[in-house]
């Protein structure tokens, strides 16, 4: 795998406070409402990105669909997602593994412009 370098004007936008970048990964900070109709991406809430998710919070499953839908999102492998914080809250952070040189700067300015549009994923 080759480390990624995100550009750090993509990093430093106001619009986007639930994302770091630490070292070649990004760490998102996520609010996640389980049981909802469809899973989706509904926006920020306070420093979060708040998304709902079809799953139940029983048995890892809503953590498990986190992880998929966020790979999804970022067009990844759902191995290079895990949460290293928030296992049984709602509030989580979660890590993304680097990949391949300038994918997250295009995926992170699609996720700004989706939330800037009011779409959802």
């Amino acid at each position: 795998m080759k480390a990624t370098v995100v550009n750090s004007a993509v990093m430093n936008r106001p619009e986007l406070p639930f994302l770091t970048a630490i070292n070649n990964d990004l760490i998102l900070k996520v609010y996640i409402q389980p049981r909802a109709s469809k899973n989706q991406i509904c926006g920020i809430q306070g420093e979060e990105l708040k998304i709902r998710l079809t799953s139940p919070p029983v048995d890892g499953a809503a953590n498990k669909l986190c992880r998929e839908f966020v790979a999804d999102i970022f067009d990844i492998a759902k191995s290079s997602v895990e949460i290293i914080s928030g296992e049984t809250s709602r509030h989580k952070r979660l890590r993304i593994i680097g990949t391949q040189h300038g994918q997250f700067s295009t995926y992170i300015s699609a996720l700004a412009e989706s939330l800037n549009t009011g779409n959802t994923h």
